[in-house]
């Protein structure tokens, strides 16, 4: 009987091979579901700054809109004119205010964040050890940083319709005018991801990322057709416009939010450039990522 029992239990038993493929088949689940794993990371670290998330994501549309609305459109009694269709001025800047919230998140995430991971708090370093590529770093981050885009320019987003619904009680929010929202989340790639790849890039904070702030968003918020087109601006400022993202994005948010005339081959070349610009920043911050991890 006893026998038996041994038997039993010596066929049952698992070998060292089994054992090794079991333990490999966990060491590989982290990396399958990597990417989400420090997604997840980088949206917990953002509870340490939450209230500030917040209160910039409420407060930042409600200064805005409201200072254009009571101030500068008061004394711009005029409507725009845009490409022959003239509409308020409210009407034609709200858009592009979106999309400027959201680049301004992206230079907040991708810059300061990034540089702590490989240098303050080496974070990244921890995570290279564990069994999870750079690619899956690098895409977490980026989609960390995206999740706070949705949360700011669905709430700027909800504002805008509500100013639109005051100054134009007799017509509604045009049924496309919710894809301002996912037009605002490529706009903050777009300028975020190469941003990103430059973060990962520097050794030493030397207030490049203040350079970036004053002589890159600035000039780019400035003269990016935001608050007037970029047709009557001197013909060496619309350069500015034509490089930058934000001016596509604003096209195409006014073009979906109270419909601004578009072709389609305008449209076409307004988001392949922002997601040229977004697929190029992810994958060269993902090469230097790499080679700062193998450091």
């Amino acid at each position: 009987m006893s026998e038996t029992t041994t038997g039993a239990a010596e066929t049952t038993a698992p070998t060292l091979d089994e054992l090794r493929a079991e333990a490999l088949a966990w060491g590989r689940r982290p990396r399958r579901r990597g990417l989400w794993y420090v997604t997840e990371h980088m949206v917990r670290a953002m509870r340490a700054y939450g209230w500030t998330i917040i209160v910039g994501a409420l407060g930042q549309p409600i200064l805005y809109l409201l200072g254009l609305a009571l101030g500068l459109a008061a004394i711009i009694e005029a409507p725009v004119e845009d490409a022959g269709q003239t509409v308020p001025y409210l009407v034609f800047v709200a858009p592009a205010l979106l999309m400027t919230a959201a680049i301004s998140v992206a230079t907040e995430e991708f810059t300061y964040p990034v540089m702590s991971g490989f240098k303050w708090r080496r974070y990244f370093f921890g995570f290279s050890a564990s069994p999870l590529s750079a690619g899956q770093i690098a895409g977490g981050v980026a989609m960390g940083a995206a999740a706070r885009m949705i949360v700011t320019v669905t709430l700027y987003f909800a504002f805008i319709a509500l100013f639109f619904a005051v100054l134009q009680p007799g017509d509604l929010v045009p049924q496309t005018a919710w894809l301002a929202i996912p037009i605002g989340l490529l706009a903050g790639l777009s300028f975020g991801a190469p941003l990103m790849a430059y973060a990962a890039s520097i050794v030493d904070d030397k207030g490049q990322f203040a350079l970036v702030q004053r002589f890159i968003f600035m000039p780019m918020f400035l003269f990016s057709g935001t608050f007037y087109p970029i047709a009557i601006s001197p013909a060496p400022l619309q350069w500015v416009a034509w490089i930058s993202p934000l001016w596509h994005a604003s096209e195409l948010g006014r073009a979906v939010t109270y419909g601004k005339e578009m072709s389609a081959a305008m449209a076409g070349v307004h988001i392949g450039y922002l997601v040229v610009l977004s697929v190029a920043g992810l994958l060269l911050a993902r090469v230097l990522f790499e080679r700062r991890l193998a450091r």
